[in-house]
């Protein structure tokens, strides 16, 4: 053969290499089918990476709802108050209890009075705009059902944290005679003149460590300008009944009341009272001390 002649044997083996090379990859699915059909002709890789953002799909762009209007507000109905139970003006245990209840929880600052005032109507306000009720100052059934399910019942000395108890039922060592009945639950004195009260005041006791004696005694010795000896302290009007204890008049009563206590006597705090008691009482005249 000349140097430009090819032999057969020689076209067949470039045919033969030529068709290894052709075999065609399916650019998304591999090679052609093994059953002899041909795959997908494969594209030419490109010179650079194509632009993602022309590869992607175009995403429509959702329509905005129109602006919404504004709603109209309608504020919330006022709470509505229940039957009326105390106002200003009113008096009386229930108005106390009610000032007692509400000093348990802080917010009546003063004593009990059992007078509805501005003080106590400012309270109720304050204590029914904190439980989003009925704002009017006034103690309706609902202000106080809801004042009761918050405090517990009062004693008698929160009832009467300033004095102005009830006195307590006279002993019945009081009913005969001339006696000063001195009731230790109810913080009084009571002065009876067979069975008649004829007056009524505070008083205070003794402290846990110097406690006022309980029993039945006699006034032995009336002075009317007495300074204790032992505690350099005056003792006005006192009327002595046990030892050193006596009935007298407490200006630290008068000033500080059931903030102190005294060193055994009885402390009578209204200087009036305890001024024509100390005139009628006299030598030899019972005192009756009882729980």
């Amino acid at each position: 053969m000349g140097r430009g002649a090819i032999s057969a044997g020689a076209v067949a083996a470039l045919v033969l290499v030529a068709g290894c090379k052709a075999v065609a990859v399916d650019a998304e699915g591999g090679p052609g089918g093994e059953d002899g059909t041909p795959g997908r002709t494969a594209t030419r890789t490109p010179d650079r990476a194509p632009d993602r953002t022309t590869a992607q799909k175009p995403t429509k762009t959702p329509a905005r709802d129109p602006a919404p209007r504004s709603p109209t507000h309608t504020p919330p109905p006022a709470p509505e108050p229940g039957r009326t139970l105390m106002e200003q003006g009113d008096k009386g245990k229930q108005v106390r209890e009610l000032q007692a209840r509400l000093r348990q929880i802080a917010w009546f600052g003063g004593n009990p009075t059992g007078t509805y005032g501005p003080v106590t109507a400012a309270a109720v306000k304050g204590f029914q705009a904190k439980r989003g009720l009925a704002v009017t100052g006034v103690t309706d059934t609902v202000t106080w059902g809801r004042l009761l399910g918050m405090t517990r019942e009062p004693t008698r000395s929160e009832l009467y944290a300033a004095g102005g108890m009830p006195p307590a039922k006279p002993d019945k060592r009081c009913l005969t005679g001339r006696v000063l009945c001195i009731a230790k639950s109810s913080r009084t004195l009571t002065w009876m003149i067979d069975g008649r009260a004829v007056s009524t005041m505070d008083v205070r006791f003794g402290s846990q460590y110097t406690p006022t004696r309980e029993g039945t005694f006699d006034v032995y010795w009336k002075s009317r300008h007495h300074v204790s000896t032992l505690y350099d302290t005056p003792m006005p009007y006192a009327m002595f009944f046990s030892g050193g204890q006596a009935v007298h008049f407490s200006a630290d009563f008068a000033a500080r009341g059931y903030a102190g206590g005294s060193h055994g006597c009885v402390n009578v705090r209204d200087k009036k009272k305890i001024a024509s008691l100390f005139a009628q009482v006299r030598t030899g005249d019972r005192v009756v001390i009882y729980k």
